[in-house]
């Protein structure tokens, strides 16, 4: 049986470890998400990921907090697939970029999908 776990362990917290993310990462774009990695960081023992969602673009936190969760479950479900194209110390952080919601987790599933199947 797969691990679907999102432990503490595995989340981008930490002010630093996010502005060497952002310092020395590399930042992949598709459609309305984007990634930005630094792939086999030495101070990680395991892959770390943070989701952001703008707050100039949806006004709501609802509709923020929604689509965080969103990003996360996705994470959560294909989290092999994120080890296997950034390696186990990896940091990651996902980003909604687009005005719009998604209709439904589906659509958000294949936007992430097409910037992950491009990244191959």
């Amino acid at each position: 049986m797969t691990n679907f776990q999102y432990p503490k362990s595995e989340k981008l917290k930490s002010k630093s470890e996010i502005d060497s993310l952002f310092n020395k990462g590399k930042w992949i774009s598709s459609g309305s998400v984007r990634l930005i990695v630094l792939k086999s960081n030495a101070d990680f023992s395991n892959t770390k990921v943070g989701v952001s969602v703008s707050k100039k673009f949806f006004k709501s936190a609802v509709d923020r907090n929604r689509l965080k969760r969103l990003l996360r479950e996705y994470y959560r479900h294909n989290k092999s697939l994120f080890v296997e194209l950034f390696g186990e110390k990896a940091s990651i952080m996902l980003f909604w970029v687009s005005r719009n919601m998604p209709d439904k987790y589906q659509s958000l599933e294949q936007e992430l999908n097409t910037l992950l199947n491009s990244k191959k």
